[in-house]
């Protein structure tokens, strides 16, 4: 007979980020609430305080709290959401580790993306198709330096995907660009050509945004899926 594992030894900081979760979902704790300081919550939950930083350095990764700078009353941890923050973070790590390849998490972007785009030409949001000419105009300044030009460029499929209404695809989708978004950056920079490389991206950009604009879904689906695979075709050729 197979013996059972044994289970994993319970953590001392376990308690308080247990319990960070339930105020958080009972409504106990709101965004913009703040944390006491270390030594109460030290003496709250009966632990160390080296253990309580430990379990801020773990809610402040993962995007749930914002970490104080200084000291006094008033330096304690602040409750935030920022979970793409934390999302993007961790894939970031897994790619580099190679445990998460780039062509699955290309992939992935593709399938949100694409459904994005579909669900998002059916709405009608005037601000946030402004928001994405706005980033698309950006993009189109001759002087524009590279590093702006992706910062836009990421922002503008943010903005297309935020047309759905989403909130989870909005989060998930910032996560995977950002895990990426070096990668792609210095992908694109060993290619040289600078001025043919942002003349096809502004090209494919603009085809993107019409078909949107059109409140036509599938069109703006396929050209996204054309621009997203092409991309990762020239990324993946620079880094081979």
């Amino acid at each position: 007979m197979t013996d059972l594992a044994a289970p994993s030894p319970k953590r001392t900081y376990d308690a308080l980020l247990q319990d960070v979760e339930e105020g958080l979902r009972s409504g106990r704790f709101k965004t913009g609430d703040q944390l006491p300081g270390e030594r109460i919550l030290a003496e709250k939950y009966g632990i160390s305080r080296a253990s309580v930083r430990e379990a801020m350095r773990i809610l402040d990764v993962v995007g749930v709290i914002r970490s104080p700078s200084g000291a006094g009353p008033k330096s304690g941890a602040v409750i935030v959401s920022e979970p793409s923050a934390g999302l993007s973070s961790t894939l970031r790590l897994h790619i580099a580790s190679s445990r998460l390849a780039v062509k699955d998490i290309v992939e992935t972007r593709i399938l949100l993306e694409t459904w994005a785009a579909q669900a998002g030409a059916q709405h009608d949001n005037p601000q946030g198709i402004q928001r994405a000419r706005e980033h698309l105009v950006a993009m189109d300044d001759p002087d524009i330096d590279y590093e702006t030009f992706h910062k836009m460029d990421a922002q503008f499929h943010l903005a297309l995907s935020a047309l759905a209404g989403n909130t989870v695809i909005d989060t998930v989708m910032d996560s995977l660009s950002g895990s990426i978004r070096g990668y792609i950056k210095d992908a694109l920079v060993s290619l040289g050509e600078r001025h043919i490389v942002l003349a096809k991206l502004r090209a494919q950009h603009h085809a993107i945004f019409d078909a949107v604009e059109a409140k036509n879904g599938s069109l703006a689906a396929d050209l996204l899926r054309n621009h997203i695979v092409w991309l990762y075709e020239q990324t993946a050729n620079a880094h081979s």
